[in-house]
């Protein structure tokens, strides 16, 4: 183990990755990353979607002495990597707002004082006293900062609690910093090594370039034709995006009627129902995914055939993130995108109206305070369930201009709006040890439950525990249906306390709650923010709209590579190669003519006896690529 700074021999690297991964080569950009990191280099990452982003930061992590800390927003992801990181005996640990302070103190206590290598933590954690304290005497090696353009104003993502990262060079000055994303632009580049105080600016950028992925766009009024088209042409599994949960819903319940293998999901179900549809999808119980863009962030399918956009995304980075995961593999993997007249400019209307005036701002905030019955010079630091459908519903209000309003209360540090809690499930007993024999409901099953129970949790007889009907289904034999429904019976009966997991949105005050005339929303906040949406919005028409630039291409220049070359796969290149393909032989007869004899254009059309404007076309072309050009006399003659 070394610390960062010091040399780390290159074959070291690869044993690592041979002993723990079990491959014998990096993917391209990787390698550079991990070296970067390990000389003590603060390192920005642009990585595309499914680049292996993870293994450019575990692999440091067993290189080097001491912790390494992770911050991301992704719950799944967390749960994902840190699962898959204890089944290869290495030892990591996840600190999120799903789990009770008992786990969160025990899991901090061991990244302090124990041999625990990564730290996963959510960023709204960092500001906590718990974390603070501990953070002073953990052996802080490695900072990584994913999905890192959530820290910049200038992101398609940002989230103010990211500015607290910064905070931790304070603490463990040593560390060095890794900053990870696949969506950043030239400025927002910049603007993530200036919030992170990165010492001096390193950016290593892999191509953004998939070469197995088709681009596809189609204007077409039949959109639901257009999906059915692929559905039945392309073999394997996929994704359908829709904008809303109710689209969501009902296309699902179309394809099936059409005999297609199909689910919908999105944030508005369970958390259990989530998790079990997005296993069975995993596991090609189901064909089709119909989501909001609730799904998808963490999951890690390689097999993904084609991903479906059924409407617009309102920026290029959620775009590709989203259409980034088919063909993860590397195998030939569609990206589909529909839209239909009227689509533009109503997406165009919709982000508009989510800008309401500052007023109207200020009085969405006391409205959401009234409704959470929050008394003025209250509730700093406190959360709060909140329903924003139930809140729209009853004032009355569109759920985008309420969320737009959210945000930027947010960003002027007012209250934070958390849409996804996925709160476990939580019990304690209300009767004692000896009790539980006389429970003969359920039969097997609940004598087998309890035993799982008892055995995996201590503490349930004196306090309220998290706990995972998941993992008490899988010991216990049970279906995770059959688990839920015997907690329920243990509630009615009055054996158990139980809280059912859920997964509300939560309202945080971060200040206390303000009269409305105490409020200030900055002008240039507002501002700044609707300029960069609208231009964002821009980009992604001018991908849908254009007829003669490779989609790849518009995508890879958006994000900074000016000199990307034309992928041959996507719907423009395939086009053009067909229109060259059939160019070919009337180009050959044009340069059979000219071989004899300068000619004027219209000797060359009578000659050809084809459309002249056909010839025309090709003429030009020609001209432009430099195979012909015209005399002084205005005929046309070879070039050389």
């Amino acid at each position: 183990m070394k610390r960062a700074g010091e040399h780390i021999v290159p074959s070291s690297i690869e044993e690592i990755l041979h002993k723990w991964w079990g491959y014998n080569e990096f993917r391209p950009m990787q390698r550079e990353i991990i070296e970067s990191v390990l000389l003590g280099h603060d390192t920005l990452a642009l990585m595309p979607t499914g680049g292996g982003k993870s293994l450019t930061f575990q692999i440091p992590a067993l290189a080097l002495e001491g912790l390494t800390i992770v911050v991301t927003p992704l719950i799944a992801l967390m749960k994902d990597q840190v699962d898959g990181l204890r089944r290869r005996g290495i030892s990591a640990v996840a600190v999120h707002s799903g789990m009770d302070q008992h786990r969160i103190e025990l899991a901090l206590d061991n990244c302090a004082y124990g041999d625990v290598k990564l730290l996963y933590i959510s960023p709204e954690r960092l500001a906590t006293d718990a974390f603070r304290v501990r953070l002073k005497v953990m052996n802080v090696s490695m900072v990584v900062v994913d999905e890192a353009h959530c820290i910049s104003q200038w992101g398609y993502d940002f989230r103010p609690s990211y500015l607290r990262i910064a905070e931790i060079r304070s603490i463990a000055p040593n560390a060095t910093f890794l900053a990870l994303t696949a969506s950043a632009t030239e400025v927002v580049a910049k603007d993530i090594m200036y919030r992170l105080g990165f010492k001096e600016s390193r950016v290593l950028r892999s191509s953004f370039a998939r070469p197995n992925l088709s681009y596809v766009v189609r204007k077409d009024g039949d959109k639901y034709e257009q999906l059915m088209r692929v559905v039945r042409s392309v073999e394997g599994s996929g994704i359908v995006y829709m904008s809303t949960r109710d689209e969501c819903e009902k296309l699902a319940a179309r394809m099936r009627g059409d005999g297609v293998s199909a689910q919908f999901y999105h944030a508005g179900l369970p958390v259990l129902e989530r998790s079990m549809r997005q296993d069975e999808w995993l596991c090609d119980k189901t064909r089709i995914m119909v989501a909001t863009n609730a799904f998808g962030m963490g999951i890690d399918k390689s097999d993904v055939r084609f991903v479906v956009h059924y409407s617009l995304c309102d920026t290029l980075e959620a775009y590709y993130q989203e259409a980034g995961r088919a063909g993860r593999d590397g195998k030939r993997s569609y990206a589909l995108l529909i839209y239909e007249d009227g689509d533009i400019a109503r997406r165009k209307r919709i982000l508009e109206s989510e800008f309401p005036p500052i007023e109207d701002v200020k009085l969405i905030y006391e409205r959401i305070a009234n409704y959470l019955q929050v008394p003025i010079g209250d509730a700093e630091g406190v959360s709060f369930a909140f329903n924003i459908y139930d809140f729209c519903a009853r004032e009355q209000m569109y759920s985008g201009r309420v969320r737009s309003a959210l945000s930027l209360l947010e960003q002027n540090g007012y209250m934070t709006f958390i849409d996804q809690n996925d709160e476990p499930a939580k019990m304690m007993f209300e009767c004692n040890r000896d009790s539980l024999y006389g429970v003969h409901a359920g039969g097997n099953d609940m004598d087998s439950m309890l035993r799982v129970i008892l055995r995996k949790y201590d503490g349930l007889f004196s306090r309220f525990r998290s706990i995972s009907e998941l993992e008490i289904a899988a010991e216990s034999g049970l279906s995770a249906e059959r688990v839920h429904e015997l907690m329920k019976v243990l509630w009615r009966m009055r054996v158990i306390r139980y809280i059912p997991a859920n997964n509300s949105p939560l309202i945080r005050f971060d200040t206390e709650r303000l009269p409305i005339k105490s409020l200030y929303i900055a002008p240039e906040t507002y501002r700044l923010r609707q300029e960069l949406i609208m231009a964002r919005y821009e980009s992604m028409v001018e991908y849908v709209t254009s007829e003669d630039k490779c989609r790849s291409q518009l995508i890879e220049k958006y994000f900074g590579d000016h000199e990307s070359k034309a992928c041959g796969v996507c719907d423009i290149c395939l086009r053009e190669r067909r229109s060259a393909e059939s160019e070919a032989p009337l180009i050959e007869r044009i340069m059979t003519l000219l071989k004899d004899a300068e000619l004027d254009i219209k000797d060359v059309v009578a000659f050809l006896n084809v459309a002249p404007e056909r010839v025309i076309a090709i003429v030009e072309k020609m001209i432009a690529e430099g195979e012909i050009s015209k005399s002084k006399f205005g005929k046309l003659k070879i070039n050389g």
